[in-house]
């Protein structure tokens, strides 16, 4: 299988062409971490960068060193050199709604928006909201010109195409058939209105009357004609962002495990982003494996485990000092070729065999330690070591299949591999480091 080519990572935060980096993928494979570790990267070498993320579990505030993270961009003290800073913030959705609401509609039609049930719960939870609002901060921010690179973690959604999608689905909705539906009998007022009301939507008001209570339809009907004259306004703002990541300042980073689902995830986005003519930059490759004793197979490596445990030719010593006295074969012993390989893993199982055998032909004195009780207690913490070897060199071979996999169908698109770390980063030294791994492209040990 071709190697695909790395992803340069430095050359990308360097240049002052690109304004924004949006990374993408499925939930759970360390978007986050990944945006702040670029966010840390790029203010070190320079760059005014602003993190925005959209992350429930508020590591990235942790990691910063900040006590929090809101809807305003917050400088962290610590970062920066050349004239670089870096910010920081977490989308609130509801506080991003209201202030769409509070800039398109005069005082006292904000106010009854803000207050309306429906739009309370339309703000706080609606389906593709969020997306739909990291769309609208992306704006916002890029429209400021405070910074000179943006970075944005997209939403945790089931999937990552969520974040393309959803700002499209919640724009066509609130500029949509159902809401002109719902604005008629305002529009044409009075008893007309409701009397179109009542023949065109019985049947629809009286199911959402028995799911969700009486009031809602009247809640939806005082929210659809207090938001009149901003419903148009959604789907313009939605599509002029949209242009905004097709734009060639914008660099579109999917990220993945190397994970099947994760994986297949990522294929479907970098196609979809290839459907948009949206930039892509590369793959990041999270918690990768990798081994410096990769000479020893996972097969040999339990060979000699199980030669430890089960007493097999490694204790034989008298039978094959028999074979080499008799000159009946000029080949190597069994163990030698079952344990040939990594020199480190290796070594480590030899030596044991070489204490055991040393003390096999040199039986103690009587009332002396109990060196056989010691021997085996080594052969069971090589044997132990050479398994874990084994566990992992299984897992370096299947994520090489599955990484194979994706490159086979993807092979112009540059990934960046970082190794997978003992635990999480939760300070500004673990995003630093996650950056050099970054701009280095391969795991540690590989």
């Amino acid at each position: 299988m071709d190697t695909p080519p790395r992803l340069a990572v430095d050359r990308l935060l360097d240049d002052r062409e690109t304004r924004i980096i949006v990374c993408c993928g499925a939930g759970g494979v360390g978007k986050t971490t990944t945006a702040a570790a670029l966010g840390v990267r790029a203010a070190g070498r320079g760059r005014k960068a602003v993190v925005l993320t959209i992350d429930p579990a508020r590591r990235l505030a942790q990691s910063m060193g900040i006590d929090s993270l809101d809807n305003t961009p917050r400088k962290v003290g610590t970062v920066g050199a050349g004239g670089g800073e870096l910010h920081a913030m977490m989308l609130d959705m509801k506080r991003t709604f209201d202030e769409i609401v509070e800039a398109h509609a005069d005082a006292e039609r904000a106010r009854a928006i803000l207050a309306n049930p429906f739009y309370q719960s339309l703000s706080a939870g609606f389906a593709g909201t969020q997306e739909y609002m990291a769309m609208e901060k992306l704006g916002q921010l890029r429209a400021r010109d405070d910074w000179d690179l943006i970075i944005v973690d997209t939403p945790p959604s089931r999937s990552a195409l969520d974040f393309l999608d959803a700002p499209k689905r919640l724009g066509s909705f609130l500029d949509g058939k159902f809401i002109r539906v719902l604005m008629a009998p305002a529009k044409v007022g009075g008893r007309a209105g409701m009397k179109f009301l009542n023949v065109g939507m019985s049947m629809m008001t009286g199911t959402l009357s028995k799911l969700m209570g009486a009031s809602l339809l009247k809640d939806v009907q005082t929210f659809v004609a207090a938001m009149d004259t901003m419903f148009g306004g959604f789907r313009t703002r939605a599509d002029a962002t949209f242009r905004l990541l097709q734009a060639p300042g914008t660099a579109f980073l999917v990220v993945a495990a190397p994970e099947a689902d994760a994986l297949r995830e990522a294929a479907y986005f970098v196609e979809r982003l290839a459907a948009e003519k949206m930039p892509l930059a590369g793959l990041v490759l999270n918690r990768v494996h990798g081994s410096g004793a990769d000479q020893l197979s996972a097969e040999r490596a339990l060979a000699a485990a199980e030669n430890l445990e089960e007493g097999g030719i490694v204790d034989q010593e008298s039978g094959k000092a028999g074979l080499r006295d008799s000159g009946a074969e000029a080949t190597e012993p069994t163990e030698t070729a079952e344990t040939a390989g990594s020199a480190d893993t290796a070594r480590t199982a030899h030596s044991a065999r070489t204490t055991r055998t040393t003390r096999t032909a040199n039986p103690p004195e009587t009332g002396s330690p109990g060196t056989e009780g010691d021997t085996a207690v080594v052969d069971r913490i090589t044997a132990g070591l050479l398994r874990l070897h084994a566990e992992r060199m299984q897992v370096i071979a299947r994520e090489q299949r599955t990484r194979d996999r994706f490159t086979s169908l993807h092979p112009e698109v540059a990934v960046a591999e970082v190794a997978a770390l003992p635990g999480d980063v939760h300070d500004l030294a673990g995003l630093r480091a996650i950056g050099e791994r970054l701009a280095a492209g391969v795991p540690a040990g590989a």
